[in-house]
């Protein structure tokens, strides 16, 4: 007797993606924080206000040169030099002034004569000085709840000596199902792009990533169609439950969204371009809810250099290339990977939208 296949997964409707954002909203908690070095906290989203201690401690020198009493230059000129010594010490940068000093003479004003020290030109109160908590902001915050820390923040954390930093920093395990070029592909993306947050990309079995308790989140790449060989809704929906199966998002019709107990799972199609548009839009969104990101994704505004035409009741993702200002759209529909190398970043179409005539200004995110 020959044996009956399952049945393929089929998608029933397509559900809006705003309906699908809203849903991650309403199911998907951040994180619990945790404490990670501050020299390690690139990438990942701070938990907490950071507020710097007061630094520096005491007022230090912002240029190499003599440490003076301002009050005692004030008549120097080349015609008549003030003698430094010992009102004078000499003194580089980042060194703490010493006790009466209240500015730093930079060397050009400095002369040596005789064995004496003169001063050639007067020299202000605090030039040259950096004063006493100058490098932090009355309390303000370095780092602010929400904020993802970039190589700025690093720096200055190091700087002010802050050992460690509270982030979210949530553990996203990315399985591609099978091995094939293109999935592994969109899973590198997807893992490179969560980066130090945590994006773990292993070829574990689809049912042990789902019921893997030790992650935050599970990204699955491909298996989401009505294909001989996918079966990752069906997976899903075996071990937890599918909140959407088809999303109005093109490319990436196919994709599905779902939870196990209080992990969320994205499941991604195995096309290139699908992936990394529901990647993008929904992946990036899921990112933000666990890490509890604040503000706006970066961007830029440009004005569109020929027209984009888009199907109502469908989002659409469309790569751009930026030049001048303007973003030229290179794709739309299915995108080529020739197309996706070209591209400098995406503008998003809702679904309320035909499209946008040449010269409409748009908002282009970064891959």
């Amino acid at each position: 007797m020959v044996s009956q296949p399952d049945p393929p997964q089929r998608i029933a409707r397509l559900t809006p993606l705003a309906g699908v954002l809203a849903r991650i909203d309403e199911l998907v908690a951040p994180v619990a924080p945790r404490h990670v070095a501050a020299s390690s906290a690139l990438g990942h989203t701070a938990a907490g206000d950071c507020v710097f201690p007061a630094v520096p401690s005491s007022a230090i020198a912002l240029r190499d040169g003599w440490a003076v009493r301002a009050d005692l230059t004030s008549d120097a000129s080349s015609y008549a030099p003030v003698p430094l010594l010992p009102d004078a010490t000499p003194i580089d940068v980042g060194e703490p002034l010493p006790a009466g000093a209240d500015a730093v003479a930079p060397a050009d004003l400095v002369v040596l004569r005789d064995g004496r020290v003169e001063l050639i030109g007067p020299v202000a109160a605090g030039d040259g000085v950096l004063p006493k908590g100058a490098d932090t902001d009355r309390g303000r915050p370095i780092v602010r709840e929400g904020q993802r820390v970039g190589r700025p923040q690093v720096a200055a954390l190091a700087a002010a000596g802050v050992a460690e930093l509270l982030v979210c920093a949530p553990r996203v395990r990315v399985v591609p199902v099978r091995r094939d070029p293109v999935i592994h592909a969109a899973a590198d993306f997807v893992a490179g792009d969560i980066g130090v947050a945590g994006g773990l990309l292993d070829e574990m079995a689809l049912d042990a990533a789902l019921a893997d308790a030790g992650v935050d989140a599970v990204v699955v790449v491909g298996g989401t169609g009505s294909g001989r060989h996918d079966a990752s809704v069906t997976a899903l929906a075996r071990v937890g439950r599918v909140e959407a199966h088809g999303i109005a998002l093109a490319p990436g019709e196919t994709a599905a969204f779902g939870m196990v107990g209080s992990r969320p799972i994205l499941l991604l199609p195995g096309r290139l371009d699908a992936a990394l548009a529901v990647w993008l839009v929904i992946g990036r969104w899921l990112m933000a809810r666990l890490c509890s990101s604040v503000g706006p994704e970066p961007a830029t505004r440009a004005k569109l250099a020929r027209k984009v035409t888009s199907t109502l009741g469908l989002a659409e993702v469309i790569p751009v290339r930026l030049h001048g200002g303007t973003a030229e759209p290179i794709a739309s529909g299915y995108v080529p990977f020739s197309a996706l190398a070209q591209a400098d970043g995406w503008l998003l179409v809702p679904a309320d939208s035909e499209g946008y005539p040449p010269g409409t200004e748009v908002v282009v995110r970064p891959l």
